[in-house]
């Protein structure tokens, strides 16, 4: 019987045909280069406005940037990824009883955002948690491994005070008060992805997630510190992010571009996997307040996909 999961422990020679991509969707590995100028912006810097130009050149040019010396400490950065690392790696039956294929639920663990639906999935597994606010959500999320609650908990407060620190730099980067986005923008909802792609036999017939943009407001990736697997497309070109030490990745969504009037781009970029190496990321999102009030009664009644619930997809 085939699990309903990826992270099984079990290492495949060949990648099932329901995960092949067709010939003209593959990713090209061949052809992926090096993101040389990634930018890197030290938000600890002494030099104020240095920070806001850096940052609006980067959206204006990028779409993404890095930062380092952001205020979360390292040492909740480093708990977070052993939490994730070790949720994938309890026992198969511990892990289903968190598995749902219904895109609705604030908190599932599953493989795509509507395996039903799709033709062709990713090569992932993700474990989808609504985040703000926390004392709505936080009884429903996994009681294994014991210590889950505390670190993601302190971790998603981090984050999003991180998040309204870039809003507040992205303002005035625009020549607006510091906070106008995060007025404009309102009570902002937060949800985070907690990804792991293991290895794959076949990587160049795959993706963990195909290209797309984010459709919220900013998403905060906490990146594999060993393994490469975050690309964006600049230029007509596919580019290989690499991790920095101690960086959040940062990338615009489509309600900034929209709300900057396109002078900052929501930046295409997708997720490949390792033939030898499994990976471990962590993408935050904020997402306008306003979308966020009933999503699961909304979705349940339409049944379409708002564009919060795209967060389920749309995770690096």
């Amino acid at each position: 019987m085939e699990s309903k999961v990826l992270s099984t422990g079990i290492r495949l020679s060949n990648l099932p045909q329901s995960y092949i991509r067709p010939n003209s969707e593959r990713p090209r590995l061949s052809e992926v280069i090096d993101c040389e100028n990634v930018p890197v912006i030290n938000l600890g810097s002494e030099e104020k406005s240095l920070i806001s130009r850096q940052i609006g050149d980067a959206c204006r040019s990028y779409g993404f940037f890095q930062v380092i010396n952001h205020g979360v400490p390292l040492e909740l950065t480093e708990k977070m990824q052993e939490i994730a690392q070790d949720f994938f790696n309890l026992p198969l039956d511990e892990k289903l009883k968190y598995y749902s294929d219904d895109p609705s639920k604030t908190m599932r663990l599953s493989t795509s955002f509507n395996v039903k639906k799709e033709t062709v999935h990713n090569w992932r597994d993700y474990l989808r948690l609504h985040c703000y606010p926390l004392e709505d959500y936080v009884q429903e999320w996994p009681t294994q491994p014991s210590s889950f609650k505390e670190v993601v908990s302190t971790y998603c407060r981090q984050v999003r005070q991180l998040g309204f620190r870039l809003l507040q730099e992205i303002s005035e980067s625009l020549g607006l008060e510091r906070e106008y986005l995060k007025v404009v923008l309102g009570e902002q909802g937060q949800h985070m992805a907690i990804n792991y792609y293991p290895p794959c036999p076949e990587p160049e017939l795959t993706y963990g997630l195909p290209g797309h943009t984010d459709p919220n407001t900013l998403t905060i990736l906490l990146q594999d510190q060993q393994v490469t697997g975050l690309q964006v497309f600049i230029d007509g070109k596919w580019l290989a992010v690499h991790p920095h030490p101690n960086a959040f990745v940062i990338n615009i969504g489509d309600q900034l571009q929209a709300l900057s009037n396109g002078r900052y781009k929501s930046v295409w970029h997708r997720a490949v996997v390792n033939s030898d190496k499994e990976r471990i990321s962590v993408a935050s999102f904020l997402c306008p307040g306003i979308w966020t009030k009933n999503i699961a009664s909304s979705f349940s009644r339409n049944e379409k996909q708002s564009k919060c619930q795209l967060n389920d997809f749309y995770a690096q």
